[in-house]
């Protein structure tokens, strides 16, 4: 029994026998004894014989490789309507003008601020921001912030948080800055992405269950960033607000969340 391997473009052939050569139809010199030297030309790499005549037997071959080679490309059809899709899910949220009436630090985590923000309901949300490391407490005092405010509530360390601040990050989340609204805004007002156009036929917000549920948030927030002036954006459109559109301080091409 004499065996060897072949491999040529994923196809290999290993522990092969005599007798399966012969039982595939492919001819083999004869010899008196096989040697080394006698059996080199038949297991070339490149011996058209063992080629065409036989399959592997090592592994499958890598049916993806000319699937993903040939597949076609993205028509715009389809990368516009993903945009579209991101957008409409974006229209789900319920992202409000805010104002911080009261910040202090958070008695059971030292990274955590706790708020209680105006976003235009009868009584304040009680907010935990972990901006401990990035800002100091007196600029949160009375500030004008952008909040999503159709999260579910979660108990951080004690206090039921209902809604998130937003903000702007650099690649390395060392600098971070709270999104803002242009003065003129006022509490509670909902904030859009595009045009007029666009504010007008804005959908009414999902509720809390079911922005967890569908993963709204998750799959709008890698679309948010702003642009080379500091303007927030998802995608290419803009955050916009009835006096203008959001922004923030100085951080620019940066990630939103």
């Amino acid at each position: 029994m004499v065996a060897a391997t072949v491999g040529l473009r994923g196809l290999s052939l290993c522990t092969l026998s005599l007798p399966i050569l012969r039982s595939a139809k492919i001819k083999l010199p004869i010899h008196s004894f096989p040697t080394s030297r006698s059996l080199k030309p038949l297991f070339s790499p490149f011996n058209p014989t063992i080629l065409r005549g036989f399959p592997s037997f090592c592994a499958s071959p890598d049916v993806n490789v000319e699937a993903t080679a040939t597949a076609p490309p993205a028509t715009e059809a389809e990368n516009s309507q993903s945009a579209d899709d991101i957008k409409n899910a974006a229209n789900l949220l319920d992202i409000r003008v805010g104002r911080i009436i009261k910040a202090l630090r958070h008695e059971e985590a030292d990274s955590l601020y706790v708020e209680e923000v105006d976003v235009g309901e009868p009584e304040p949300r009680i907010i935990c921001s972990g901006l401990v490391k990035y800002m100091p407490l007196d600029l949160l005092q009375d500030a004008k912030v952008v909040v999503l405010a159709n999260l579910k509530p979660r108990n951080m360390r004690g206090v039921k948080s209902c809604g998130m601040l937003m903000a702007a990050s650099d690649a390395s989340h060392e600098t971070v800055e709270l999104l803002m609204p242009p003065d003129g805004t006022i509490p509670g007002e909902r904030i859009w992405f595009g045009t007029e156009d666009d504010k007008d036929s804005q959908p009414e917000p999902a509720t809390p269950n079911q922005v967890q549920k569908k993963k709204i948030w998750e799959s709008v927030q890698p679309h948010l960033k702003t642009d080379a002036s500091c303007t927030a954006m998802l995608g290419e459109y803009l955050m916009q607000t009835s006096a203008g559109v959001v922004v923030c301080k100085s951080l620019k091409n940066a990630n939103i969340s």
